[in-house]
């Protein structure tokens, strides 16, 4: 039952919740429409009250703004105002100045005017000067030439001549002086440098010669070595390309062939065969292979112990080739792969003393008679053979530019060059190098006297020294001693020009004046 009655009570207590529900939402809603609608009044009344208060402001603002305007309006008017004035001012004044300007250029003008018409007068008067002056120049011109009995024509003439012999004689004298000068500072280093060269450098003297003797070790040897019918000789000089001279000189037989070479594969061949004894067309052909063959070996060695002698181990193997074939070479009686070491040696020598390329002087020395190896297989100068054999194998320009110049076919451009030309007319040039024939001694002799003898003023003239200077007699009467040194320039020119000679030729020149008197 308490429970029943406790339900009970519990729905009556939801009963009045849920009918109070309503009833609290209306309160409510009259309640906030109620104040809603104060507050709205309230804000519409603050609303217009701000809209008020801001067009006063904006009022105010306004007016301030309006205030500033027309005072900026006012300050802008009053320097626009002030600048127009300053530079109407400005105006004014340059319009002044430049009508100071206009008058003075008037007054220029006019001065110029009036200085114009005194030059004209003055230029007028200048005239009438000049044609009395050029009259009385005529006059007097007129009156020199009567009384010097000389035209004006020959007056220049003697003038030109007396003009020219004293420039001759300062040329001369200026010629003097270089000339003295040049040898007061290089000659004594020269002749250090040249002397300490040729002390250092030391070659064997040789002898030309386009035979060989092969000595016998009887006379019955000759008939073997020509053979049947001359099959054995015929078949040797087949072979080598060398005649074979037998004769009547005892136990001898001469080998005779101008390439050196074929001459000395020759001989080789003839001692093995004498030494073997077997003598016939085969063993001929077998002894013949084998000295060529001991020659190229022979050439390579020589070639590479030259390189080695000198100091340059880089080279071509084809170029140590050719240089061992020098050894079999000989010109003027020296023999060509002595006289190519003996010029790198002077090269190099010479090239330390003055501090440039030594291996580039010994390299252009040693190669530079190249082309004599060949220079009978190939038609042209042993120069251009040389160049082309170089350029073929590589060598640098410098090198073949050096060994170009050694006989003046080139210039030379470089120092190592002009050394290089140096060093081949000293070995070449030295007593004993060479042996030319009595021919050519002759020939040069007679050459020199008639390039001599060719000039005017020449009385005579003597080629003393094997050629190697001459000596010439001048009439004192056409060639003064101004003149004798441009007559000896000029004959040492067309000397260079038209003979060839080793080393170099003196041109002396003697002028004498002879005094004769007689006692009676």
């Amino acid at each position: 039952m308490p429970e029943v009655k406790q339900i009970n009570t519990n729905i009556v207590l939801l009963s009045s919740l849920v009918l109070s529900i309503p009833t609290c939402f209306g309160i409510g809603y009259y309640y906030r429409k109620t104040i809603g609608e104060k507050k709205i009044a309230s804000a519409e009344i603050q609303a217009q009250n701000i809209i008020i208060e801001a067009k006063k402001t904006a009022e105010t603002v306004k007016k301030e703004r309006l205030l500033e305007a027309k005072e900026e309006i006012h300050d802008k008017r009053s320097e626009l105002d002030r600048e127009t004035k300053e530079r109407r001012n400005e105006i004014q004044r340059l319009e002044r100045r430049n009508l100071q300007k206009e008058e003075s250029l008037d007054k220029k003008s006019h001065q110029l005017e009036k200085k114009e018409q005194e030059i004209n007068n003055k230029d007028k008067k200048l005239k009438a000067k000049e044609e009395e002056v050029s009259e009385i120049f005529d006059k007097q011109l007129q009156e020199l030439e009567r009384v010097s009995g000389l035209t004006v024509e020959d007056a220049k003439n003697q003038l030109l001549t007396d003009v020219k012999k004293e420039v001759k004689h300062e040329t001369v004298v200026m010629i003097k002086n270089m000339e003295q000068q040049a040898k007061d500072t290089a000659q004594k280093k020269a002749r250090e440098i040249i002397a300490f060269a040729i002390q250092k450098c030391a070659a064997d003297y040789v002898s030309e010669s386009t035979v060989s003797v092969v000595t016998l070790p009887n006379d019955e040897m000759k008939g073997r070595i020509i053979g049947r019918e001359g099959r054995n000789i015929r078949a040797l000089e087949t072979l080598t390309g060398v005649d074979l001279i037998i004769d009547d000189t005892p136990e001898a037989v001469i080998l005779s062939s101008f390439d050196p070479i074929r001459r000395e594969v020759a001989r080789l061949a003839l001692e093995k065969l004498i030494l073997d004894g077997r003598i016939h067309p085969a063993r001929i052909e077998e002894m013949v292979d084998k000295a060529k063959k001991e020659i190229d070996e022979q050439i390579k060695e020589e070639g590479e112990n030259a390189a080695f002698e000198v100091g340059i181990l880089n080279i071509h193997p084809e170029l140590i080739k050719l240089l061992g074939r020098l050894k079999f070479r000989t010109s003027y009686g020296q023999v060509v792969l002595k006289h190519s070491l003996e010029v790198a040696h002077l090269a190099g020598i010479m090239a330390a003393e003055l501090g440039v390329d030594v291996r580039l002087a010994k390299r252009a020395g040693l190669l530079h008679d190249i082309g004599k190896s060949i220079d009978h297989e190939i038609e042209g100068t042993h120069i251009e053979i040389g160049m082309n054999l170089l350029k073929k194998y590589k060598e640098s320009p410098d090198v073949i530019h050096a060994m170009s110049t050694h006989h003046g076919d080139y210039e030379p451009e470089t120092i190592e060059a002009v050394l290089v030309t140096a060093a081949d007319a000293i070995s070449a040039a030295r007593p004993g190098a060479r042996r030319e024939t009595l021919d050519t001694y002759i020939k040069r002799l007679e050459a020199l006297e008639n390039i001599s003898n060719s000039y005017d003023g020449v009385e005579k003239s003597f080629a003393i020294q094997a050629g190697r200077e001459i000596r010439i007699m001048v009439v004192p009467d056409k060639v003064t001693d101004d003149d004798m040194v441009l007559l000896a320039r000029d004959i040492s020119k067309r000397v260079e020009e038209e003979l060839d000679y080793p080393g170099q030729i003196k041109v002396h020149m003697v002028r004498e004046t002879r005094v004769i008197d007689y006692a009676k």
